[in-house]
């Protein structure tokens, strides 16, 4: 059980190559072990060494249109980081540095399945320091024309997520799940980014999903599935809300003790909950690990392998 309580990085330098889902562009990633108590850092290749280096926060998210993106005080950006990070939360790792070609993570298949991959090939190791993560004491509200996302207080992660679409193919769809032992590489990671036929000339003029195809994304045309192979679960589109929602509150670089509810949300609302929850220090607080695995010891009926299967997620 140590290993669970203890921060996380992984055992050795991984790569990947790809084409970037928005810019389209050809991008080389690669993963690298990190000290302790280092939280997840990007770093530009492409760019001078002293301006590469990009720490992510809920303050270094600056745009939120169809994806997350940071960038540093020099202006550097990286964008779609939000597949990546849920593989990282699925993963359970804490400090990471990230070496990236270009301005965008690679689209891979559209998911965090691949992403996941690759970190298992890099292996995950346990660190001396205590992982840190936040206990939600309030209930957190932000909405916005009809989109609403918050936070409660819960003994354990939890995601709840419905979206509603004209089109047929999706409609309205609601899912939840407690984030326990293989939950989100089971039922969460491999569900794939979508978007519709009618939407990608208006998104290609704002230089948006440039690399976008049925290799990366479920692409739809009105109430028509277009991809050729069979979806991967049948509400696969609001599993990939809740996966999207995992990486984009990943960037807090802490796992988060409390139940996320989202109602036709996204990024932009999953960053202002983040930033939300911060503005008041009354609503969170930060505790170790080993807090964590007491207060779930102490909760009423759990026993003792219930706590230990769930901190081993720890999202």
């Amino acid at each position: 059980m140590s290993k669970f309580i203890r921060q996380q990085t992984i055992r050795k330098k991984v790569t990947a190559e790809g084409i970037a889902l928005h810019s389209g562009v050809p991008v080389k990633l690669s993963l690298l072990p990190a000290k302790e108590n280092t939280g997840i850092i990007f770093r530009r290749t492409d760019v001078p060494s002293s301006e590469a280096e990009i720490i992510v926060t809920p303050q270094t998210v600056v745009d939120t249109r169809l994806c997350t993106v940071v960038a540093n005080e020099y202006g550097h950006r990286v964008m779609t980081i939000e597949h990546l990070m849920a593989a990282l939360a699925g993963q359970a790792v804490d400090n990471v540095i990230i070496e990236v070609s270009n301005i965008e993570i690679p689209a891979m298949d559209g998911s965090a399945d691949l992403f996941m991959d690759l970190i298992s090939e890099a292996g995950v190791i346990s660190q001396n320091a205590y992982r840190k993560m936040i206990k939600v004491l309030k209930s957190v509200r932000v909405e916005d024309n009809g989109r609403v996302a918050e936070l409660n207080p819960h003994i354990l992660p939890s995601f709840e997520m419905e979206i509603d679409f004209p089109s047929k193919a999706i409609g309205k769809q609601h899912f939840k799940i407690e984030m326990q032992r293989d939950d989100f590489s089971q039922e969460i990671c491999g569900a794939r980014t979508f978007g519709f036929v009618q939407d990608l000339e208006l998104l290609r003029k704002n230089g948006l999903a440039q690399g976008g195809s049925m290799d990366n994304a479920i692409v739809l045309d009105g109430d028509r599935i277009l991809n050729p192979n069979p979806l991967r679960y049948e509400n696969e589109f609001v599993r990939h809300k809740i996966l999207d929602a995992v990486g984009d509150l990943y960037v807090s670089n802490m796992h988060i003790m409390g139940a996320y509810v989202g109602y036709k949300t996204g990024h932009e609302m999953n960053n202002k909950l983040l930033r939300a929850l911060f503005a008041d220090k009354t609503q969170y607080e930060i505790i170790n690990a080993p807090r964590y695995a007491e207060i779930l010891f102490r909760g009423k009926n759990h026993s003792k392998m219930w706590a230990t299967n769930a901190i081993s997620v720890a999202i």
